[in-house]
């Protein structure tokens, strides 16, 4: 089982958020990785600058053979098909696609330069994935803490449990 989040707070010249966010599906389509599932549309706001543009985001349970360091790459060069510019660490981009959960492991690596920890480190404090990921996959439990989803999501400021709202894509 394989867990993917994508998120967009920047048109692209694919078009906008939700644009961005459907595009990457597909490229990772055409790569053979296949899509079990997939959660509502998010909005949150952008962290940790609230003045740049709301995030899209979004969960996925995917299928592939590839290896973690394999599915990174393509993630990357999904990224930057979508004109993703990495300058500063929480700039707004035109898409975010993170390895959630690779088979229930616990696993650091380097890909073109970037660190990967998969799960994140921060992913406990993210409602912009635990949301959806309880949306597609309530029995979910952290690689790490073997914490349950719904206890993750409790353990959220409630500032952070309401501020994200289901949306429909345009």
């Amino acid at each position: 089982m394989i867990i993917l989040g994508l998120g967009s707070n920047l048109s692209s010249s694919f078009g906008d958020r939700f644009h961005n966010i459907n595009f990457a599906i597909s490229c990772l389509q055409n790569h053979g990785i296949k899509v079990i599932k997939k959660s509502s549309y998010y909005e949150t706001e952008s962290y940790p600058d609230k003045k740049n543009p709301k995030f899209i985001n979004l969960v996925i349970l995917v299928k592939t053979n590839l290896s973690p360091e394999s599915l990174a790459t393509i993630l990357i060069s999904i990224e930057e098909k979508l004109e993703r510019k990495r300058k500063r660490k929480n700039d707004p981009r035109t898409c975010d696609i993170d390895i959630i959960d690779f088979d229930n492991k616990v696993i650091d690596f380097y890909c073109n330069d970037l660190k990967f920890n998969v799960p994140h480190k921060k992913l406990r404090h993210r409602n912009f994935v635990l949301v959806p990921l309880n949306e597609i996959l309530p029995i979910w439990k952290h690689p790490e803490t073997n914490e349950n989803i719904e206890s993750l999501l409790k353990k959220l400021p409630e500032e952070g449990r309401k501020s994200i709202l289901k949306i429909k894509n345009n």
